[in-house]
């Protein structure tokens, strides 16, 4: 431990160097509303908690400096801050005018202070207005931006706002896989994100107030007991002012009803509030006897009062992130956090025409008590971030780059184009044959070609490209427009850089092989690469029984036994782009030899080469052939032949298969114990031959929480060449792969 923490001392030794002899990181950030702030604040005690690495400026804004919203602008005082400036920027107004307007005054006064400050980089949060203005005057004065929580996808305009300020900012902080994978998708160079968690979590994992009785007594009155009040805050939508303002009628008509003690929050600045808080003292909220409300909470104390609510209701970005780590139930109101990943303390009511709905779902949630949801953070985002300012080298170029898939020539768009049939080339290099096929957006294969696979390496990549370069031009004749080539290939494979690492032995001479460079500099496309399991799993995904679904696994039967594995509907590669090798799991530690040099492998009892080598003994010892079978003398026996036999009543093959079901049938038992699909399917030659084997394997041997799942035979006539079609389709119609 010592010794990992002096080399990373010497190596943030090592970028204060690159920077200049004891130069300090100057960091400016921005803090525009009460939101932001919960976020930044954690950082900005870390930055001054090292002031011999950083030099802190704090800039306001916003709704900060308004009375209205509370005057927030002193709790950053009272956290013994110095504020450096301070910037009326918010127009007063209703409409969306007056959002535009705010904007604008901030750009018009930011130059100024950001001269004045010279910063080395500013840290903006989040996908307010405020933020896009504070993005948008650093990026054009040169200054390096750190955005922290971007990635993410909620409703409303604050999608747009936040992916802006992604492609203005230099450096990303994230706060959830998906996030990550967001930022990557696009086009973000993965290097310069960071995924850190949400900030906030660091203070909401170590809040440990044992005087919370007093903050509710504060804020509620001093006959609330804990889990017997609401804590209420909801927004406008601004894509849908009129509809969020009838929605929060009647959550106040519900709440009403319900006749619990409410905390209400005034709603953010934006397009819109002013008539909520019409709306609120329409019904009376500031007067009724059952209601408190407030301009404003300092964080310390509402992070006790949510942690300690029967319930919390609204469209907060709050009440789907920050509360999931008390367990607090939350009831998510409308469209304003639309897509956000949240903990199971989270119900739904996207729409409501009558107070019932809601009044419902209070019913459902009120008092709850759900397990702690660590979604978006593990309580260590602030050392994780300050590790990764001390990294930036102030001499790195300041331009940013995007990281965009390779593509040689860009083609102009005209009517020929928009009329043409939007298509891939799709590859596949099976042990016996080499098939490439021209496969449009819907999956449907408009032209297919078939050659022997070459033995050697220059031949194969030869005939590949001769190949392609065939199919693409025969696309035009048939009005097809390629969008890139993917390649289904067996083996390891490095898919980022489209790269075989290894090759199984039925293809030889295939490893350390970079088929994207000679197949895109041919071709003038971009290119695709990835394992055949793999890839029949993306054929699923997108036109198979794995359509819509959030968890399943792919098992090719075959030749080879492969598979792929797609969680949250993303397909897994692992650390080392070896993951979903399922034929090689181990289901006997003393079966029979497979090719991979291991024993008692899935594929060493269940694949076509298994009962080749069964079938063949059995003939060797004249005991294949039964009645009604008969073969020539030069027909080399196959896994059909032992099929046959089965099926002719020879009970030596019956033996076989039955054996070769039930190892495949306790591999699928090992991967419902790991992953946790809810669905399996059978894909290849031997799926129908294996199903019902499959089945009656999960039912004996499962666990009971897992013998529900479903387990079918794949519909799709051409797995392989469809899923290498789909890497390039997903990709290309902007789905994320």
């Amino acid at each position: 431990e010592v010794y990992f923490k002096n080399l990373s001392k010497q190596k943030q030794k090592e970028v204060m160097e690159k920077n200049g002899n004891n130069h300090k990181l100057r960091v400016c950030v921005a803090t525009c509303n009460r939101a932001d702030y919960s976020k930044l604040a954690p950082i900005m005690f870390g930055i001054k908690a090292e002031p011999q690495f950083f030099e802190l400026d704090v800039v306001v804004l916003g709704s900060h400096l308004i009375d209205d919203y509370g005057n927030t602008y002193r709790m950053i005082e009272q956290d013994d801050f110095d504020i450096h400036t301070r910037l009326h920027t918010i127009v007063r107004g209703e409409d969306e005018a007056a959002m535009v307007e705010s904007v604008g005054l901030a750009l018009v006064k930011l130059p100024d202070v950001l001269n004045r400050l010279k910063p080395d980089i500013m840290i903006v949060h989040g996908d307010r207005f405020d933020a896009l203005a504070l993005a948008t005057s650093a990026a054009l004065m040169n200054i390096r931006i750190l955005h922290i929580e971007g990635g993410e996808v909620s409703g409303t305009i604050d999608d747009s706002i936040r992916h802006a300020i992604t492609k203005l900012a230099h450096y990303h902080v994230c706060c959830t896989r998906s996030a990550e994978q967001h930022l990557i998708a696009m086009c973000e160079d993965h290097d310069r994100i960071l995924l850190a968690g949400c900030p906030s979590y660091d203070k909401l994992l170590s809040a440990k107030n044992k005087d919370y009785m007093s903050i509710i007594s504060m804020w509620l009155g001093e006959d609330v007991k804990t889990r017997d009040y609401i804590v209420a805050l909801q927004h406008p939508v601004t894509t849908d002012i009129k509809h969020s303002i009838k929605m929060f009628e009647l959550t106040l008509d519900a709440l009403i009803s319900f006749n619990k003690r409410t905390l209400v929050l005034f709603p953010n600045v934006d397009a819109g509030d002013k008539e909520m808080v019409r709306v609120m003292r329409k019904k009376g909220i500031e007067h009724h006897p059952n209601f408190r409300a407030v301009k404003h909470v300092p964080f310390d104390q509402f992070i006790q009062l949510v942690a300690h609510a029967g319930c919390m209701i609204g469209n907060s970005s709050c009440g789907v992130r920050e509360v999931g780590a008390f367990g607090t139930p939350v009831i998510n109101l409308g469209t304003r956090q639309t897509g956000r990943e949240t903990g199971e303390n989270v119900l739904h009511v996207r729409d409501a025409d009558t107070q019932d709905k809601i009044l419902h779902a209070l019913q459902l949630q009120f008092g709850k008590q759900y397990p702690c949801s660590k979604i978006y953070g593990d309580g260590n985002a602030v050392p994780r971030i300050l590790k990764f300012l001390k990294s930036i080298d102030l001499k790195e170029p300041l331009q940013k780059k995007f990281c965009f898939p390779p593509v040689k020539d860009n083609i102009s768009q005209d009517i020929d184009h928009i009329l043409e049939t939007q298509s891939a080339l799709a590859v596949d290099l099976g042990g016996t044959n080499l098939r490439v096929a021209i496969v449009s957006m819907k999956g449907e294969i408009v032209k297919k070609y078939t050659q022997l696979n070459p033995k050697t390496y220059e031949d194969r990549l030869a005939l590949i490209l001769k190949m392609c370069v065939e199919a693409a031009s025969e696309a035009v004749n048939v009005n097809c427009r390629i969008l890139g080539v993917g390649i289904s290939t067996g083996g390891r494979v490095n898919p980022r850089e489209g790269i075989v690492l290894h090759s199984t032995k039925l293809i030889q001479e295939w490893s350390s092989v970079d088929l994207r460079t000679p197949i895109s500099d041919a071709l003038h496309l971009p290119v695709w690469v990835d394992n055949d399991g793999n890839c029949a799993a993306l054929a699923e995904r997108k036109f198979g029984h794995g359509k819509g679904i959030e968890n399943f696994v792919t098992l090719i039967t075959g030749t080879g036994i492969g598979g792929g594995i797609v969680h949250q509907h993303e397909l897994i590669h692992g650390s080392s782009f070896c993951a979903a090798e399922l034929g090689h799991i181990v289901v006997s530690l003393d079966g029979p030899e497979c090719l991979c040099g291991s024993q008692g492998c899935i594929e060493a009892y269940a694949s076509g080469i298994a009962l080749q080598r069964e079938a063949k003994k059995l003939h060797d010892d004249d005991l294949l052939l039964v009645e009604g079978m008969s073969m020539k003398e030069e027909e080399i026996v196959s896994a059909a032949h032992l099929i046959q036999a089965a099926k002719l009543g020879n009970t030596k093959a019956e033996s076989i298969l039955r054996t070769a079901g039930t190892a495949l049938g306790l591999g699928v038992v090992n991967i419902l114990h790991t992953v946790n699909p809810s669905l399996v399917i059978l894909s290849g030659v031997l799926a129908n031959h294996y199903v019902n084997a499959v089945k009656d394997v999960i039912n004996r041997q499962a666990l009971s929480s897992v013998k529900t799942v479903d387990v079918v035979v794949s519909n799709l006539a051409d797995p392989a060449l469809l899923g290498a079609a789909s890497l390039v389709l997903d990709y290309t119609t902007r789905r994320i792969y």
